[in-house]
């Protein structure tokens, strides 16, 4: 549930790892919170001062029955309501713009084509949970590919080393919101980009705004490749440097939180099927 402001953003730790990026801009709305503005005037008054080319809005500039993802779209106007959620979408938006606006776009086409429907369909649903949940991963290949297998001692104890050389940069604001609160199952599902050969835009050092504009125009965020939800699931808490408990390696031996691939799940129970005594 989305938690209400001001309270919740006195409780927000702006020195955690996962808000490295959002420090600066999140200190000074939470500033303008303090001083009695809601969160849509605190956000558009950042976006203002970055000349930002949309512009944050009250909730109930929504008209009802209207998708709030073509309403952004055509108005560019983002419908923001006072509570944490929402305050860390908009934060999303001052250090996303390209990635959420090339969302938002794919999200309006949709919605053209095939209505708003019961159902997302496989496109909006991946968005949806980008937009909710996902990271960027940028890392050597070997710790993606011991990731995509949820290799998990690979992941986080044989190759943890080759974490000084990858980047995991948060996008959901709802994957944000929970880590107010920092809990061991929080799980992201993460873009793996391996940055063996990658494009310079990508190279250790590169700001943010590279990145965002590589990412906003990638392969990865075209319509087919996103419909196939090409996601590995990420507790976030065992990145090294984002939890102090888990420089004990026995963290990683909770099996409900690093959980083995589905079908080695199934191998495991298949073989305990087959040792049940008649």
């Amino acid at each position: 549930m989305a938690q209400a402001l001001p309270l919740a953003s006195a409780a927000i730790d702006w020195q955690a790892p996962w808000l490295h990026g959002l420090r600066t801009q999140g200190r000074a709305a939470c500033a303008l919170l303090a001083q009695g503005l809601p969160v849509w005037q605190a956000l558009h008054q950042l976006a203002d001062d970055a000349a930002l080319p949309w512009r944050f809005v009250p909730q109930d500039d929504l008209p009802a029955g209207m998708a709030y993802e073509q309403f952004i779209f055509e108005t560019r106007c983002i419908p923001t309501r006072d509570n944490l959620h929402d305050f860390f979408n908009g934060l999303i938006w001052l250090r996303w713009p390209e990635v959420k606006q090339r969302c938002n776009a794919l999200q309006a086409g949709a919605i053209l084509a095939q209505g708003v429907g019961g159902q997302r369909g496989p496109l909006r649903d991946a968005i949806t949970v980008l937009d909710e949940n996902g990271a960027l991963l940028l890392a050597p290949a070997a710790l993606c590919e011991a990731l995509r297998h949820r290799r998990w001692h690979a992941v986080f104890v044989g190759q943890r080393a080759l974490w000084h050389q990858a980047r995991l940069l948060p996008i959901g604001h709802a994957l944000l919101e929970k880590l107010v609160q920092p809990r061991k199952p929080i799980t992201a599902h993460v873009l793996c980009v391996p940055t063996d050969g990658a494009d310079a835009r990508l190279r250790a050092d590169a700001g943010w705004e590279d990145i965002d504009a590589w990412l906003a125009d990638s392969p990865w965020l075209q319509a087919e490749a996103l419909a196939r939800k090409p996601f590995a699931p990420l507790p976030v808490l065992g990145v090294p440097g984002w939890c102090h408990e888990n420089e004990n390696f026995s963290f990683y031996d909770d099996s409900l939180v690093f959980r083995a691939p589905r079908s080695v799940q199934a191998a495991q129970q298949g073989m305990a099927t087959a040792q049940d005594p008649a």
